[in-house]
């Protein structure tokens, strides 16, 4: 279930900040964090599920790059990343999951992306496919040029039409 993250992590935080500069390779990153992780290391659901570790994830990034802006600005797409994922995932509709530790050390269950069967994974993949094609084609990565500069930035630019500017 890569594609559902990726894509429509991507795609929704393009469309909550409308930053072209954001480096969303490292929201892609983010967005298969903490499923990678937790089945790497745990082999079941962990605390990269939990919006208390992304808070804490997302204060580290402030801290560590004090007076470094461009640093702070490529990093903290890393924790949005997590944060996309956890909405994507459905965590937030597990207390324990979620708020952990807040509602007690233990943490089981299985990766919520297992959970919720082949059936439904499958029908979200086909869905992230359709919406990375539209996105690919509406911002022309089909492009060498724009495909490398993506691909070397991590950055988005939304072509417009002559005489348009965008509106900040």
């Amino acid at each position: 279930m890569f594609l559902w993250f990726i894509v429509l992590s991507v795609v929704g935080v393009y469309a909550v900040f409308r930053d072209e500069t954001m480096d969303f390779r490292f929201v892609a990153a983010g967005s298969l964090l903490p499923d990678v992780v937790d089945a790497a290391v745990r082999r079941g659901v962990g605390p990269l599920h939990s919006v208390v570790v992304g808070v804490g994830m997302l204060f580290g990034v402030v801290v560590a790059t004090v007076g470094r802006r461009s640093a702070r600005k490529r990093w903290l797409a890393l924790p949005i990343g997590i944060f996309a994922h956890q909405i994507l995932d459905f965590s937030w509709t597990s207390t324990h999951v979620f708020w952990w530790p807040l509602t007690g050390l233990s943490l089981h269950g299985r990766i919520p992306a297992v959970e919720h069967g082949l059936v439904r994974g499958l029908l979200e993949e086909a869905v992230a496919l359709a919406v990375g094609v539209a996105v690919w084609r509406s911002f022309r990565l089909t492009e060498p040029a724009r495909r490398a500069r993506f691909l070397r930035t991590g950055q988005l630019l939304h072509p417009r039409p002559q005489g348009t500017s965008r509106i900040r």
